[in-house]
C-alpha cells in the first residue's frame, strides 16, 4: 500500500495534463506559499521563494523567448545548477509548447555540442563564463543555436566574438510580463533527455507531458508524501529521476523544495534544512556509510559493540514490523539504543527524513542493513530514463530491501523472452529522436518497453533484478556505460592490446589493460624506463600518459563516462591461460577474479 492523498491542493494529471498547466494550477491554489529555497552566496544567506514570485519570473523569461522569434516545437536547452532558474527556464519554455533539452554541466564541451547539434537546439542557457567559454572553444561549431545565454555577465570581448552571446540581466528585459500558457497536447513533446548509446554516442529520449506527469502521479501514490514535506535537491535536474520526483512531484504536491549548495556541504545542507523527503542514488548513502565505519575504526571496543548492537535490534525491529518476523525480546532495548546511537546518526540527515527513497543503481545489502536497522525510512526503487523513469518502488509498510519493490500504479510489468523485464503504461518514451531503429529495438509493437535487465517476480508482486541482456555497467551515480563498445574504442589505440573497463556499483569507471608490447616498447623508451621492468608500470608519469590517451580514445562518450584509474599489465590474456573463450572473447568475471586485488586498489579510499 501507498501513501494516502489527503490534500486538497494536490493536483492531479486530470486537473491538469500538462506541465505548464500543472504549474499554473500550482500558482493559483497557493501563490505565496514558499515553493524553493536556495543559496544566495552574495548575501551569505538561505532565502525562500514563492510560487507567484516563480511565476513572475516564468513570464519574464517567455516575452525574452517570443522576443527570440522561437515557435512551438523549437528545441531550447540548459546548462544550468539545481536552482530556481532551471525551473523557471523549463516552466517558460514548455508554457510557449517549446521543447526542453537539459544538459549535465560537467559534460565534455565536444559531447556537449553534438547534443546541442543533434537536437537541433536554438536556444541555450548556461549558468558560468566558464563554462559557456569552454563550448564556445569546442572545434564542433554549434549548428542551430542562434541565442546563448549566460547567467553570469560575460565580457564585453567575449561578446564582440560570438554575437550570439548576451547576459540574462540584458536579454530579459522588464518584470511584470503576463504568463503565458498555451494549450498543448498531453501526448506532446515536451523534452529530450540524452542517455547513453550503446554506440557510445547518447540517445535522445523523447518525453511528453503525460510520460511526466503520470509517472510523478504514480509515485506520489507509492509514498507518504504531501504538501507539507520538504524536499532537498542535489542530484542534478538533467537526471530524470530528480527532475521527476524532486521538481514535478512537490509541484504537483505543493511542498518546499530546498536546493543544496553543492555535494561536499551536502552533510551541512541536511542538517540546516532538515528535509522530510530526500531523494538519491546508492553513491549518497554509501558515502555517509563510509564515513560512519571510518568514525568506529577511532572509537573504543565498547562503542563499537554498542552501535553494532543498535543496528542489529533495529533491523529485528524492522523485520518484525514488516510481517517478517515474530516478536523479540531484545526489541526492548530499541529505545535506550535509539536515544544513544540511531537518533544522533539519523540527526546527521537533519532528523526529520519520514522517507528516503534511492534509486539509478543497486544499493548495497550491508548499506542498506545499516540505515534501515538505524531507524532510516530507505525505499530502494528502479527505473529507466526511457520509462519517465520510475518502473517499481518498495512501500513503506511493504518493503523488501532487496528487492526492487513492485509496480506503480498504472504500471504493468510481465517478465519476457530471456528473463528480460518489461514495462508498459502512460509513462512510456514517445521514442529516440532521429533514431526509429533503436526505437523499434526497445518498444515492442503492443507498447512494452524492453529494459534490458533480467528479473524475476515472487508471488507477492515483488520484483528482483538478476542481470543484464547485455553488459551494461551501472554507476553508483545511476549513469549507464556500455563496457563493450568503450572497450573496442580503446583497443583502436595500438598501444592497448586488451582492455576490462570496471565500474559496476562504484563511483567512477577504472580499467584493467594489458599493453601492446611493440607500442609499449616504444612509449618505454621516449618515456626513459625500461620496458621489460613490470614496476615501471606503476609510476606515476606512466599512468598520466596512459591515462590521457584512454581519454582521447573514448572522447565521443558521455563525459561522465571518464575512466579515472587504471592498471596496466604486460602478460597478455589468452585461452590458454583461462582468460580468453575459444572465440577470443575476454571472459571478464575471470579476468575480475584474477586481479581482484588491483581492483580494490584502484577504488581504496573511496
Amino acid at each position: 500500500m501507498g501513501g494516502t492523498i489527503t490534500e486538497k491542493s494536490t493536483i492531479t494529471p486530470e486537473i491538469a495534463p500538462t506541465i505548464p498547466q500543472a504549474f499554473r494550477e500550482r500558482v493559483k491554489q497557493t501563490p505565496d506559499a514558499v515553493a524553493y529555497r536556495y543559496f544566495d552566496s552574495g548575501a551569505d544567506q538561505w532565502r525562500d521563494i514563492t510560487w507567484r514570485q516563480i511565476a513572475d519570473e516564468v513570464a519574464r523569461w517567455q516575452a525574452a523567448f517570443v522576443k527570440e522569434g522561437l515557435q512551438p516545437g523549437d528545441k531550447v536547452a540548459l546548462m544550468l545548477r539545481n536552482s530556481p532558474e532551471w525551473v523557471v527556464f523549463d516552466q517558460a519554455a514548455l508554457g510557449l509548447g517549446l521543447v526542453t533539452v537539459p544538459v549535465y554541466i560537467d559534460d565534455r564541451p565536444d559531447n556537449v555540442a553534438y547534443i546541442l547539434n543533434h537536437a537541433e537546439v536554438k536556444l541555450l542557457v548556461v549558468q558560468e563564463n566558464a563554462l559557456r567559454g569552454q563550448l564556445l572553444a569546442c572545434s564542433t561549431p554549434l549548428e542551430y543555436v542562434q541565442r546563448l545565454v549566460s547567467l553570469e555577465a560575460p565580457d564585453e570581448a567575449d561578446c564582440t566574438t560570438d554575437e550570439r552571446l548576451v547576459a540574462a540581466d540584458d536579454w530579459l528585459g522588464e518584470a511584470g510580463q503576463a504568463l503565458q500558457c498555451r494549450e498543448s497536447n498531453p501526448e506532446a513533446l515536451a523534452s529530450i533527455v540524452y542517455t547513453s548509446g550503446t554506440t557510445g554516442r547518447p540517445k535522445g529520449v523523447m518525453l511528453s507531458h503525460r510520460n511526466f506527469l503520470s509517472n510523478a502521479w504514480g509515485s506520489i501514490q507509492c509514498a507518504p508524501v504531501g504538501g507539507d514535506d520538504v524536499f532537498l535537491s542535489f542530484l542534478p535536474l538533467s537526471h530524470t529521476l530528480e527532475r521527476m520526483a524532486g521538481y514535478l512531484l512537490p509541484l504537483m504536491l505543493g511542498a518546499q523544495v530546498a536546493y543544496a549548495r553543492s555535494v561536499p556541504q551536502l552533510a551541512e545542507d541536511l542538517v540546516t534544512i532538515k528535509p522530510t523527503v530526500l531523494i538519491s542514488v546508492p553513491r549518497i548513502y554509501e558515502r555517509v556509510y563510509g564515513r560512519i565505519q571510518d568514525g568506529l575504526k577511532e572509537k573504543p571496543p565498547a562503542a563499537r559493540k554498542l552501535f553494532a548492537m543498535a543496528v542489529d535490534v533495529g533491523w529485528a525491529r524492522f523485520e518484525h514490523q514488516q510481517g517478517r518476523a515474530g516478536w523479540s525480546v531484545k526489541l526492548l532495548m530499541w529505545p535506550l539504543l535509539d536515544k544513544l546511537v540511531a537518533s544522533r546518526v539519523l540527526a546527521r540527515l537533519g532528523g526529520r527524513l519520514r522517507v528516503a527513497i534511492c534509486g539509478g543503481a543497486p544499493l548495497s545489502s550491508d548499506v542498506a542493513r545499516l540505515f534501515i536497522g538505524l531507524g532510516l525510512p530507505l525505499i530502494q526503487g528502479y527505473g529507466l530514463t526511457e520509462f519517465s523513469p520510475v518502473i517499481s518502488v518498495n512501500r513503506l509498510d511493504d518493503n523488501i530491501p532487496s528487492s526492487i519493490g513492485t509496480p506503480l500504479p498504472g504500471v504493468e510489468v510481465r517478465i519476457g523472452e530471456d528473463d528480460e523485464l518489461q514495462a508498459r503504461g502512460d509513462s512510456v518514451m514517445l521514442g529516440y529522436w532521429k533514431n526509429e531503429e533503436a526505437t523499434r529495438e526497445v518498444i515492442t509493437e503492443d507498447g512494452w518497453l524492453r529494459t534490458g535487465d533480467k528479473a524475476r517476480m515472487d508471488p507477492d508482486g515483488h520484483l528482483y533484478i538478476t542481470g543484464r541482456l547485455k553488459d551494461i555497467i551501472v554507476l553508483a551515480t545511476g549513469e549507464k556505460v556500455p563496457p563493450a563498445d568503450m572497450e573496442m574504442a580503446i583497443t583502436l589505440d595500438g598501444l592497448f592490446e586488451q582492455v576490462v573497463v570496471i565500474g559496476e556499483g562504484l563511483p567512477y569507471l577504472s580499467a584493467l589493460v594489458v599493453l601492446n608490447s611493440e607500442h609499449w616498447a616504444v612509449l618505454a623508451r621516449e618515456m626513459g624506463v625500461d620496458p621489460r621492468d613490470p614496476g615501471c608500470l606503476c609510476e606515476n608519469k606512466i599512468t598520466k600518459v596512459v591515462l590521457d590517451r584512454l581519454s582521447r580514445c573514448i572522447k565521443d562518450f558521455p563525459g561522465y563516462a571518464q575512466i579515472r584509474c587504471v592498471t596496466l599489465y604486460l602478460d597478455p590474456w589468452t585461452v590458454e591461460n583461462g582468460f580468453l573463450t575459444p572465440t577470443l572473447k575476454i571472459r571478464r568475471a575471470k579476468v575480475m577474479e584474477a586481479c581482484a586485488d588491483d581492483i580494490e586498489a584502484m577504488y581504496a579510499g573511496h
